[in-house]
């Protein structure tokens, strides 16, 4: 049975500068990007794939770092927040039983304590790197603030079915066939995709396995600013070019699979038109 899929955009952020961000517009002009969550009408309640950031990160006396809001250019809108977005579509939030995470950076995880209630699911290597915070960059962008509420974890090593090329996708068991896990690490060291059997056939979110839909093209380019980006915070970068690598030629061969991002606007405002069309 296909799912009823709402794209979110829990986060708009703005950080300098377009040209280098966006691939077009000023090079002082500031950027726009996203942050793409996934909210599921399924039998076992609402699901989120992903979370943006959450009401304490939105609100004024904001727990995010003074560092990450100037780089990142945050526009803090409390009605940005996946709980404010469920209500504004006649939902109740309590509904939320389930939140699937491609990874625990402080631009995914921060709508978690806004939703104590529900089961996380996410890559074991991930919950590990985000508990532990061995390295520099990890505690950076693992932020323990949005989870001291002790989120209630559910892990997962896939060890499942292939999956249109990939060799272990992972079904939630309280979830049936319909959503899957799949390892895209590389950007983090348990980063993963989600894959959701919507009305509209299969999406693939891929969180920050790729920041810019020109990386799924035959010679993906992303814009420079980006490039350098993805490179300086990935923890395996070997390891995310090789899954870039397997998601262009997914793209080119699997048409009927929708691949998006998590940063993305166009990606996304062609996905949220055609999901409320």
């Amino acid at each position: 049975m296909s799912l009823r899929v709402h794209h979110l955009s829990c986060g708009t952020l703005c950080p300098l500068s377009r040209r280098l961000i966006n691939g077009e517009g000023g090079w002082l002009e500031p950027a726009h990007m996203v942050c793409h969550v996934l909210l599921i009408e399924s039998p076992a309640g609402l699901v989120l794939v992903d979370t943006g950031f959450g009401e304490a990160d939105m609100a004024a006396d904001t727990r995010l770092p003074a560092a990450f809001r100037a780089q990142a250019g945050l526009r803090r809108r409390p009605q940005d927040t996946a709980r404010a977005q469920i209500v504004a579509l006649g939902l109740d939030p309590g509904d939320v039983r389930h939140i699937l995470l491609t990874h625990l950076d402080l631009d995914h995880a921060g709508g978690l304590s806004d939703f104590p209630e529900a089961t996380v699911h996410l890559h074991l290597r991930e919950q590990q790197a985000a508990s532990t915070r061995r390295s520099f960059l990890e505690r950076q962008r693992y932020l323990p603030a949005q989870l001291a509420h002790g989120p209630r974890w559910q892990t997962h090593a896939p060890e499942g079915e292939a999956f249109h090329g990939f060799a272990a996708a992972r079904a939630i068991p309280e979830l049936g066939e319909d959503i899957l896990l799949l390892p895209l690490h590389g950007h983090t060291h348990g980063h993963s995709g989600i894959a959701v059997r919507g009305e509209a056939g299969w999406l693939l979110h891929c969180g920050d396995a790729y920041f810019h839909h020109a990386t799924l093209a035959a010679q993906g380019q992303p814009p420079a600013g980006l490039r350098g980006y993805e490179r300086l915070i990935a923890m395996d970068n070997a390891q995310r070019l090789h899954n870039q690598q397997r998601l262009r030629e997914l793209a080119a061969h699997r048409p009927e699979l929708r691949l998006f991002c998590s940063h993305d606007p166009q990606e996304y405002a062609g996905l949220a038109r055609a999901a409320a069309g």
